[in-house]
């Protein structure tokens, strides 16, 4: 057994450390914050933007009537041969199971589709570092003469690494996320995938959040999103969320930012499914082609500022649950000091004892 010295500086070292892991929760939980607001304040501009497109296909034409042509190649759908998947994880560690659980979906959704060529296109350093170390990255020669396109090397895998942006997933902006949605709306496009995935941790509240994977490409439905498959928390894990939350005072629900998105969310509603006949000056097909990649780009912006204040609620509960690990680790060691130090006294006692009446 050890003795007192060697357990007082075990409990100065957990104790430190107690202080580290209460920091990074406080720390956690003022990121969570404005996270939370930048990913419920977007939320309108997305209904709104599907509603004027769910608008526009009940007064357009998908299909011109005299060519019989798709207005746009993003809403054709073609057999899944090749498929790209955009997983969406963090940058740091210090999360949980956060990326652990997006790294799941992502494994389980390239083993349901191993007889498919499968591209892969990370956001977040956690993410793009795991997928590079496991697969190889896709090879690509000089521009093409028609297109000015990078042209793709033969594959040496079946699944394969695109070269995803590099900043960190807190310091992207519209502008990084527009790009990456451009290089997606190019490859389909162009032919080269046939279907685009997207995997990300869908954030409501602190309480409320699921893993996801959702289609993007092609898009077939604008109000419904489509939800292949999703994995919800368990009760534990929303207990501890809710205890990690209150403790550091994150609201579990947003109530007035919850109400005026609702509202906003109706009013989306019923601007795509009102009865009015709206007159567009542009063609259909123009209309088509300046909205169509802004919904697309809205998509994946809104699952990074999701996945970002998940990251962080994520962050804020696992160090909530490593500080009171600490803590009852240092009441443990504690009790076991005083344990120590209580025998070594009675020994005394007992020595002293024994040699006076040895006298």
């Amino acid at each position: 057994m050890a003795n007192v010295l060697d357990l007082r500086r075990r409990i100065r070292s957990v104790r430190n450390t107690r202080q580290i892991t209460k920091a990074m929760k406080m720390v956690a939980a003022a990121k969570l914050r404005r996270a939370q607001e930048r990913a419920v304040s977007a939320r309108p501009y997305a209904a709104m933007l599907a509603s004027v497109l769910e608008s526009l296909k009940r007064r357009a034409e998908i299909y011109d009537p005299e060519t019989g042509e798709c207005r746009h190649p993003l809403l054709l759908t073609r057999p899944e041969k090749r498929i790209l998947l955009v997983v969406v994880s963090g940058d740091k560690g210090f999360a949980g199971a956060f990326n652990t659980n997006i790294f799941k979906a992502a494994a389980n959704f390239i083993l349901e589709n191993g007889d498919k060529e499968i591209d892969i296109e990370a956001i977040g350093r956690k993410g793009r570092d795991l997928f590079r170390r496991r697969y190889p990255a896709a090879q690509f020669t000089g521009n093409n003469e028609e297109d000015q396109r990078p042209e793709r090397q033969q594959r040496s895998s079946a699944v394969e690494v695109l070269a995803g942006p590099t900043a960190a997933l807190e310091k992207i902006d519209y502008d990084a996320v527009r790009e990456v949605a451009e290089e997606i709306i190019g490859l389909y496009t162009h032919e080269q995938i046939d279907a685009a995935y997207l995997v990300y941790n869908e954030f409501k509240s602190v309480i409320q959040q699921r893993v996801v994977v959702e289609r993007v490409l092609p898009i077939l439905s604008l109000t419904i999103h489509e939800i292949e498959k999703a994995e919800e928390p368990t009760l534990e894990e929303r207990e501890r969320a809710a205890e990690a939350a209150l403790s550091a005072g994150v609201s579990l629900y947003p109530h007035e930012a919850e109400a005026a998105q609702k509202q906003l969310e109706d009013e989306a509603k019923n601007f795509g499914t009102a009865e009015v006949d709206y007159i567009y000056e542009q063609p259909p097909a123009e209309i088509f082609a300046d909205v169509l990649p802004r919904y697309v780009t809205s998509q994946l912006y809104h699952a990074t500022l999701e996945s970002i204040a998940a990251e962080h609620a994520a962050r804020m509960t696992a160090m909530d649950s490593a500080t009171n690990n600490a803590s009852d680790m240092i009441d443990s060691l504690t009790l076991t000091m005083n344990r120590v130090r209580q025998a070594a006294i009675t020994k005394e006692i007992i020595e002293i004892v024994s040699g006076a009446a040895a006298i």
